[in-house]
């Protein structure tokens, strides 16, 4: 359907991409599937939450021009595979639902691990004309009022659909915003060509307005695992493009940074790393970042949220929201130039950043708080009580899952697995927080600012309330209840927020 590609574990060194669905409505209904589902697995309480006012976000994003205006740039990375839509057909028995999140889809091509997704896009309605042109522009749209800069787009292949959709992206950037920058990333886990080739086909999409270009005109062309190929190799490559005219910045995205970093200096203008998944292996950035800068190259650092890749069989422990803000506390502290969010929308590799069915906004909006501080210098105040609630719909230890006979397992080196529910609040003054984990209430006094607190995980659904002098001022319950048995795994944590 998609000319989707088996995808490499992307890696640092110790880490680093109708009868079937009468089946799967009845696990549905009975409970058992937590989070592959659309929306029959919802309980809803009646207090999720507090009305929101018109702002979703618990600050105020400058405005884009402000946020343009900095030297630091954040791109998401976006992988063509996992377009909003694949069909233009409603969600309830789109491509996604039949086929992608049915544990026996695609023919049973996925019945090994339980269906090759647990999440998908955030559903939109079919439309008329050019859908894939329009859900393109959506998606540019959703990045650029986060305060991204750009995508980094993965181009998995020279022709067929997920090229196809490289093209379309290109156009739909220039169609929604001239500033959206579009920077091309030839994936050399899967392209198998030559040099000559790949510039041909860089040079033609260099063609396109919306393709980033540096002011001094030169062409930005970052090669996913560009370590597959020798120096010389991407020698030959900037040679050609320069036949075309083309002069080129190279920015390599290494998955093993510090065996390459002085091989590749010559020819390159920045570097950056895959990086890894987990919060307790984030030592390793201040020293990429130092290396880089002493070899006068920038960095752009990546940043997570979490990584669970059914079909390659392995996890990581984000621990919540705790990859996500470590990261990003690097990227900020440790002096990156540039961030990369790895991924936009990989749903097989569970790292998604946009907008999604199961997590809705959450991710995406707890990151733009950073990109403020990391693109301003300063930190944004925090002007609206919000609450974001994480946590998985499973137990890390949950029996062996009835329709996924190859299960997940921890990537080594990761963190320890853990079962906890976290709670994170951005107030703008102390308050007292009432949770309740399943069955078990917690009641604690979280300080002004941004807090986070974890609590033991329990079946059922998570609330918590938010409360400053006997008033409610934020509240929110998960969507999808935590369930000690299940039929496929899902081992990525869910997100919701108290203003979406």
């Amino acid at each position: 359907m998609t000319d989707h590609p088996a995808r490499p574990h992307r890696r640092s060194p110790g880490h680093r991409r109708r009868s079937v669905l009468g089946v799967l409505a009845g696990l549905l209904l009975m409970g058992l599937i937590a989070g592959t589902g659309l929306a029959l697995d919802r309980q809803d309480t009646g207090r999720r939450q507090a009305p929101p006012s018109a702002s979703p976000l618990p600050f105020d994003l400058p405005a884009s021009g402000v946020l343009r205006a900095s030297p630091h740039l954040v791109f998401a990375h976006y992988f063509p595979p996992y377009p909003l839509s694949l069909d233009n057909q409603p969600a309830d028995r789109d491509y996604y639902t039949r086929n992608y999140l049915a544990p026996r889809g695609e023919q049973g091509r996925h019945a090994a691990y339980g269906g090759l997704l647990r999440d998908r896009p955030l559903p939109v309605p079919p439309s008329g004309g050019d859908w894939r042109l329009a859900d393109l522009e959506r998606e540019v749209r959703t990045a650029r009022d986060a305060g991204i800069d750009g995508f980094t787009v993965d181009i998995l292949s020279l022709t067929g659909p997920n090229r196809e959709r490289v093209d379309t992206l290109l156009r739909a950037a220039h169609r929604v915003d001239a500033g959206f920058r579009i920077a091309l990333m030839p994936d050399m886990t899967s392209l198998h060509t030559d040099p000559v080739t790949l510039a041909d086909q860089l040079a033609r999409l260099a063609a396109a307005p919306s393709a980033y270009r540096l002011p001094d005109g030169r062409l930005v062309v970052c090669p996913f695992k560009a370590e597959a190929q020798e120096p010389a190799w991407w020698a030959q490559v900037l040679a050609r493009l320069r036949e075309h005219g083309v002069a080129t910045a190279l920015v390599p995205v290494f998955l093993d940074f510090r065996a390459n970093a002085e091989r590749f200096a010559p020819l390159s203008y920045a570097f950056s790393s895959w990086g890894n998944r987990t919060y307790t292996r984030q030592g390793n950035v201040p020293g990429d970042v130092r290396l880089a800068h002493a070899l006068g190259k920038k960095w752009m650092q990546a940043v997570s949220v979490q990584d669970a890749r059914p079909n390659q069989g392995v996890y990581d422990e984000a621990g919540n929201t705790a990859t996500l803000r470590s990261t990003w506390n690097h990227a900020i502290a440790d002096g990156a130039d540039w961030v990369q969010l790895t991924t936009w929308n990989d749903y097989s590799e569970g790292s998604q950043f946009a907008p999604s069915l199961h997590n809705g906004h959450t991710y995406l909006d707890i990151s733009s708080y950073y990109l403020t501080r990391f693109k301003t210098g300063a930190w944004p105040p925090i002007v609206r009580d919000t609450v974001y609630v994480t946590s998985r719909v499973q137990f890390t230890d949950a029996a062996p899952a009835a329709l996924q006979p190859r299960p997940m397992r921890p990537r080594p080196g990761t963190a320890p697995p853990r079962d906890q529910a976290e709670v994170l609040t951005f107030l703008t003054a102390p308050a007292t927080v009432s949770a309740r984990v399943g069955t078990t209430p917690h009641t604690y006094r979280a300080p002004v600012g941004v807090h986070a607190r974890t609590l033991p995980l329990g079946p059922g659904l998570t609330e918590a309330v938010v409360s400053r002098a006997g008033r409610t001022v934020a509240a929110v319950t998960t969507r999808y209840p935590v369930r000690r048995t299940v039929a496929v795994q899902d081992l990525q944590y869910y997100g919701v927020s108290s203003r979406r």
